[in-house]
């Protein structure tokens, strides 16, 4: 058997005490200083605990622009619903090719996410419906009475335990944007009440496309592209044909607006609702409506920034009102269900 001539190297003091200095430090650190430790493992447990409600704020902030893309795109409200829908599918297609999430889902699941695109597609029809008639200010508080639909589905239905915390938060969450919209009365015209059913509508259609979708993305445990991607589809197409019925222009003027437009569908439609969609499975449908409850309120933050609207401390105080509702409404223990929401 041959040996191997090794030749014993010398290292000096200094340097041992330079690799010993090297290697205790790595022990020491390996997992980070305690300070930092602390912090990371504090930030991971956040995030791992709310990781569902802070995805649908994420989804909340981003729809919060739509009244800003509306406004730059300077098309009629219904066009800019079709474009917003119609663009969101083209991104939600791609996604879904990208991903190779392109399998049909069963056919019980096919009709639901149908139904969840009419339901989204007269959403927006009445709401904007709504605005003609009564004003956003309005048309946007009733609309989002759907936080009151959806905690009484909620408990009537699905059996969750409504805490007075919550409860307290829901009524101060309306009366927050109550204030935030700042109605005069006295200028309502006589197609009011018209204005008001429109509102009304879009509440309801609001609060069975989100039950609608909660439903769909329980009952598949998937990626939400694709029920995005069909439900933009259908809300396009029937939007579509309200226009080709109703008479009205499809024409995008100018590359500002088209740009818009765009945003509108990337932005708002495809991400802001992907988050959305993506965390209702995992959130109480009581909680939903009031963590959407954000979106009105900030999209008034979004106009006083970009448009320079006029404010006052009632404005501004029904921000604080909604805001404190919602963390109201999150915050504390969170009761136990007797069945399956």
């Amino acid at each position: 058997m041959m040996r191997e001539n090794t030749k014993s190297i010398k290292v000096s003091p200094i340097a041992q005490w330079f690799i010993f200095s090297i290697g205790t430090i790595k022990k020491r650190y390996r997992k980070g200083p305690p300070v930092n430790n602390f912090l990371a493992n504090t930030m991971n447990n956040f995030f791992h605990r709310y990781q569902a409600i802070l995805q649908m704020l994420g989804g909340a902030f981003m729809i919060s622009f739509s009244a800003i893309f509306v406004k730059f795109a300077d098309v009629a409200p219904t066009c800019s619903a079709f474009y917003r829908v119609l663009f969101g599918f083209f991104f939600l297609l791609a996604l879904a090719v990208l991903k190779k999430d392109l399998a049909k889902p069963p056919p019980p699941q096919l009709f639901l996410i149908t139904f969840c695109g009419l339901a989204f597609a007269l959403d927006l029809f009445f709401w904007h419906e709504s605005i003609m008639y009564i004003g956003p200010g309005l048309a946007t508080l009733l609309g989002n009475l759907q936080v009151f639909l959806l905690a009484a589905t909620a408990i009537v239905f699905y059996g969750e335990k409504a805490r007075p915390r919550f409860l307290v938060s829901l009524p101060m969450a309306i009366f927050g944007l109550f204030l935030i919209v700042g109605l005069d009365w006295h200028q309502f015209s006589s197609d009011y009440k018209l204005g008001v059913y429109f509102g009304l509508l879009t509440a309801v259609c609001y609060t069975v496309y989100l039950l609608g979708l909660k439903k769909v993305q329980v009952a598949e445990k998937r990626s939400p592209v694709f029920a995005l991607m069909l439900v933009c589809f259908c809300s396009a197409l029937f939007l579509g044909l309200k226009m080709w019925q109703s008479g009205d222009s499809f024409y995008i003027p100018n590359l500002k607006s088209l740009l818009a437009l765009i945003s509108l569908g990337l932005f708002c439609q495809t991400i802001g609702w992907m988050l959305i969609a993506g965390s209702l499975a995992k959130i109480q449908t009581s909680r939903t409506g009031l963590i959407l409850l954000l979106q009105p309120s900030l999209s008034f933050i979004w106009d006083v920034l970009f448009f320079s609207r006029p404010t006052s401390l009632l404005n501004w105080t029904g921000v604080f009102f909604t805001l404190t509702a919602i963390y109201m409404g999150l915050t504390g223990k969170t009761p136990r269900t007797s069945s399956s929401s």
